[in-house]
Parts: structure tokens; C-alpha cells; sequence
């Protein structure tokens, strides 16, 4: 293709310009005015080239066509400003004359639309590459976080955030997936000794801190079992497929030297002890829930024989255990009920068999056990409390039977009633006795408070204050069982006492040959007791020849089966001197 002479003056810059104008605003174009002038007319040049060419070339329009695309002139719009610029303008501004100018303009317009469609196309598949890459990337990065965060959340809900050991869930986990698969199982229920003294005298951060340095060294320690922390200053350690208690034994001794190794706590030297709870037995036929009851009762075994040592789970003594835990939980249905029902055994006198006064016997009529001696339920009151109620039942009851006993005369014997040490230290005592006896309307002489000498010895000023104040209302004070406690006479110089009862124990030594020791302590007792303007009852009196030799160094009364055993008042009531003496 060749110019004419004549044709006008190129001038490529006039169309660039021309383009830039056309395009701007189709696309964002990440650049100036003035170097997307630069890049159309150095664009330009390479059209004017193409439309010259001989022969004609094709790849000069597919490069163009490519370029606008990668600068970014890459819409529709774009793509149609751009054919219509070159149609209209480029011969002309140009200045290009020759015979075929349409026929190879419309080539180059195929050619530049050819290479922005597959620069598009190619863009776009790239793009769409790309995004699938970043999806996959963004994906397998939320994988990992998500499967992060579970991790740390699922270790957060089964460890421990201040010792990191397992806790009671991954605990129970664990436990319910050996049962499945071993044989034999052991479990150590953990508890350390006065651990709340340390927390009381130093604070809890220093407790704290306590409770991490035992994790370590149960962890240390015993590293291949599984130790958890259940809370507070509970640990608890699990011993897979055991071969038999010694298995389980050898790790609860490991487990409670550790504990016990002297530890620098916040420049503190702290010794701790531990007491644990052994459960072992076949997995088959027991539960997570069944293992964990019964470890948690031979740890209290463990610790009311004095801590620092472990205890071995004992079917027998679990069962008596939960039979005794039945048999208090059902008291206050009882007293309900009215299952509950006195005897009286008679306190004799001496010098003429006359009854002197009854002792109340509190029994429980039991409806599927039948009559419960006290031994069998008062020791199970007292642990609970319940016996304050059970009490107060009891001095009612006694003070409203007693006021039946009166002669025509108005008198008749008194009524002992055994007081608990909690009823003694209740700050009502003093009102409720008042009230009983003005209720019941039996005289306050008719009233004997039996106390056990441990008891009265130990009291604060305020329980000896309202056993005073009764006193001088004309009620009764008794020390029971006295001998076998302090049996401290010159302290009872203070006491409100007005009778000592002696132990059974004293009593029992006059049967044997031996027993002139016993009867000179005896006698010693009486001649002291006397000299405090106190009498002498004997309890556990169950021969005549004891009778005698008791009457003989002045004792006053006596009580046991030789005067009577325990029944109905009737039938104490009414007895001759003679009878009564002889048994």
C-alpha cells in the first residue's frame, strides 16, 4: 500500500487524544490522563504500522486488542468507543490514502476485536482461576482455623484453666470408654488434707498456686495414667486395665508420696497430705457414675481415720453405710409419724429400794426393721443434727408421762432425760425447759438433765450459765457416765451438778474377785461426791451381791437390770421396796 503525494500531515497524538477522550470513564483505569494518552498513542503508531504493512498483518491488531485489555480498557463500552475511534478518525487524522484503506481498515477492526475478546476471554478465565484458588485458599484456611478453634475449645471444655489436667467431663469420657474395653478397672478419688487451713491462713492465690504444684507432680509422678483435676483440692487418677487391686494400690501410694513432697510455694515451704479413695473391680456390670459413688465414700473412709493414707472400697461396710444414711434420713418422717415411743428404766435407792426417779429410753418402732434400740439410730441423729429435734420430742414427751406419775399426794418420782451436746449449746434451753414444765405442769424438782461428764467438762461459759439458771428453777443436773471422761471432781466444785451417775465399767469390776480395786475407787468417788453435797447413782447394776457391796460404801442409787429392765413406766411404778431390792 503506498501514500499519495498529497496526503495531510500525520498526526497521532491528535488521535490518542481522541481515544483517551472516547474510553475514559468505561472502565476504572488505574492511571492518569496522561499515561493513558501515552499508552493509546504509542497504540496508535502500532495501528498505523498494521494498516501499512505489506502484506498485511494480523498479529499487530491481536496485540493491540490484548493491550487494551490489560490496561484495563476492558468493558463492552470500552471495546466500542475504541472500533468506533479508529473507524472514524484514524485514516483521517492520520492522513493514510490508498485504494484499499476501507478493505484493510475493517481487517484491523476484526483483528483488534478478535484480540480484546480473547484477552477478555483469557482475563477473565484467569480471574475466575484466580478467585477459584483464593476460594480453595480461603476454605482450607477457615478449615484450619475452624478446626483450631474447636481444638481449643473442645480443650477448654475438657481441661482444667488453672492446673490444665483433664477435668471432670474428658474424666468421665475416658472412664466410660475403658469400662467398654478393659477387663479390670482401678480408680484413686483424691482429696488433700486441711487444704482449706492453707487457703485461710495465706489466701487463695497461694492455694491456688498450691493446687498447680500438686498437678505437676501427680502428672510427673504418674504420667502414665490419666489424672484429672474433679475441683478444689479433688484430683482423681485412672487406672486402666488393672490385674487386681495391688495395681491400683501401688498407684495410690505413688500418688500420696508426691502429694506429700514439700513444695516452694510464693516463698512458702508447703507440706501437704492427701487422702484417697481405692475402687477395683471387673468393668463389666458397673457404670462411670457407680465407680465414682464409691470412691467418693472410701475417700471419706480414708479421712475420718485420719487422713494421710487410702482406703479400699468394702462392699459390706458401703452397704451398712447407706443402710445408716437411710435409717437418719427417715428420723423426721418418724417423728412425724409417731414411730417413735419411750421406756423408763427405774433409779433405786439404796438404803431402801425405793424408786427414786425413771430414765427415759427413747425407741423407734420401725415399720419394717421393728423396735430400734437408740444405739442403733441416736449416734446417726447426732452426725446430722436431727438430734435437737429428736431430743426436744423426747424431753416433752417424758416431762407430759411424767406429770401421770404423781401419787395422791403430788409427789412421785422424777424423770431423767439424757441431753446431747447440741441441745446443751442451744441458746433456747433455758425457754423451752420453762415452757415444758409450765405446759406439762410437772414441778422442776421432777426433772433430772442427765449430761455425760465429756460434755459438761467441755462447754463454754454460756451452756454452763443456762444449766445454772436451770438449776436454780429446781431442775435436776445429772453427769452421766462420769469416770470414763475427765473425772475431774474439784472442777464440779463450780458446776450446777447435783448427781454423778458412774459408769457401768466401775460397776462391772465388783462381779470378779479383782474387784476390791474397783470398789476402792468406788468408794473414793462416793466419799468425794458426798463432801460436794452430791449423790451417787450407779449405772449397769445387774447382781444382788453388787447391790450389797455398792449400798455398803455408801452409794446412793443404782440402775440396771438387777432393779428393772426397761419398759412402760406401769410397770415400774407401784413396786415394793422389798421387790425392788432383790430384783
Amino acid at each position: 500500500m503506498g501514500k499519495s503525494a498529497g496526503s495531510a500531515r500525520s498526526c497521532p497524538g491528535t488521535f490518542a487524544r481522541a481515544w483517551a477522550k472516547a474510553v475514559s470513564g468505561t472502565s476504572y483505569l488505574p492511571m492518569t490522563q496522561a499515561q493513558l494518552e501515552a499508552l493509546l498513542q504509542r497504540l496508535t503508531e502500532r495501528l498505523a504500522v498494521a494498516i501499512q504493512s505489506e502484506p498485511f498483518d494480523l498479529r499487530i491488531g491481536h496485540q493491540v486488542g490484548a493491550e487494551l485489555v490489560q490496561a484495563h480498557i476492558a468493558s463492552a463500552e470500552g471495546l466500542g468507543r475504541t472500533i468506533e475511534v479508529i473507524q472514524l478518525r484514524l485514516v483521517r487524522d492520520l492522513g493514510l490514502v490508498a485504494d484499499d484503506v476501507e478493505d484493510r481498515m475493517a481487517r484491523l477492526l476484526a483483528t483488534v476485536a478478535t484480540g480484546y475478546a480473547r484477552a477478555l476471554r483469557d482475563r477473565t478465565l484467569d480471574e475466575q482461576e484466580s478467585i477459584r484458588r483464593a476460594a480453595m485458599m480461603a476454605r482450607a484456611q477457615a478449615e484450619r482455623a475452624l478446626r483450631e478453634s474447636e481444638a481449643r475449645f473442645r480443650h477448654q471444655a475438657t481441661h482444667d484453666p488453672l492446673t490444665d489436667l483433664p477435668n471432670r467431663t474428658l474424666f468421665t469420657e475416658r472412664l466410660a470408654a475403658a469400662l467398654d474395653t478393659a477387663d479390670r478397672i482401678g480408680v484413686c478419688f483424691i482429696d488433700l488434707d486441711r487444704f482449706k487451713v492453707v487457703n485461710d491462713s495465706l489466701g487463695h492465690q497461694i492455694g491456688d498456686l498450691l493446687l498447680v504444684s500438686v498437678a505437676q507432680r501427680l502428672r510427673r509422678a504418674l504420667g502414665e495414667h490419666l489424672v484429672a483435676r474433679l475441683g478444689g483440692d479433688e484430683f482423681v487418677i485412672l487406672v486402666e486395665r488393672t490385674a487386681g487391686t495391688d495395681d491400683v494400690v501401688e498407684v495410690a501410694e505413688a500418688a500420696l508420696a508426691a502429694v506429700s513432697e514439700p513444695a516452694l510455694v510464693d516463698g512458702h515451704e508447703l507440706t501437704v497430705s492427701a487422702s484417697i479413695g481405692i475402687v477395683e473391680r471387673p468393668a463389666a456390670g458397673t457404670s462411670p457414675m457407680e465407680l465414682m459413688r464409691a470412691a467418693d465414700s472410701t475417700l471419706h473412709w480414708a479421712k475420718a481415720a485420719g487422713g494421710a493414707r487410702w482406703s479400699i472400697f468394702d462392699a459390706d461396710r458401703n452397704r451398712q453405710e447407706l443402710a445408716r444414711y437411710a435409717l437418719s434420713a427417715a428420723i423426721p418422717a418418724a417423728l412425724d409419724r409417731g414411730e417413735f415411743y419411750l421406756d423408763y428404766q427405774p433409779l433405786t435407792a439404796l438404803r431402801d429400794g425405793r424408786v427414786l426417779g425413771m430414765e427415759a429410753l427413747v425407741r423407734w418402732r420401725h415399720p419394717e426393721l421393728g423396735v430400734l434400740r437408740p444405739d442403733s439410730f441416736i449416734g446417726l441423729a447426732e452426725e446430722t443434727g436431727l438430734i435437737v429435734r429428736l431430743g426436744a420430742w423426747v424431753l416433752a414427751e417424758a416431762c407430759r408421762e411424767a406429770r401421770t406419775w404423781a401419787d395422791e399426794s403430788g409427789d412421785g418420782p422424777f424423770v431423767s432425760v439424757n441431753l446431747a451436746v447440741q441441745q446443751v449449746r442451744r441458746p433456747g434451753l433455758v425457754d423451752e425447759v420453762r415452757d415444758l414444765l409450765r405446759r406439762t405442769g410437772l414441778p422442776p424438782g421432777r426433772l433430772q438433765l442427765e449430761i455425760t461428764e465429756s460434755t459438761m467438762m467441755s462447754t463454754a461459759e454460756e451452756p454452763v450459765r443456762a444449766l445454772r439458771v436451770l438449776a436454780d428453777l429446781g431442775v435436776r443436773i445429772a453427769i452421766d457416765d462420769f469416770g470414763t471422761g475427765y473425772c475431774n471432781l474439784a472442777y464440779l466444785r463450780g458446776l450446777p451438778v447435783t448427781e454423778l451417775k458412774v459408769a457401768g465399767e466401775f460397776v462391772a469390776g465388783l462381779r470378779a474377785p479383782a474387784g476390791r480395786t474397783d470398789e476402792r475407787i468406788l468408794a473414793s468417788l462416793v466419799s468425794l461426791a458426798h463432801a460436794l453435797k452430791v449423790t451417787v447413782t450407779a449405772e449397769g447394776v445387774e447382781t444382788a451381791e453388787q447391790a450389797e457391796r455398792l449400798r455398803a460404801i455408801g452409794c446412793d442409787a443404782a440402775q440396771g437390770w438387777h432393779f428393772g429392765r426397761p419398759g412402760p413406766a406401769a410397770q415400774h411404778l407401784g413396786r415394793s421396796p422389798a421387790l425392788t431390792a432383790t430384783g
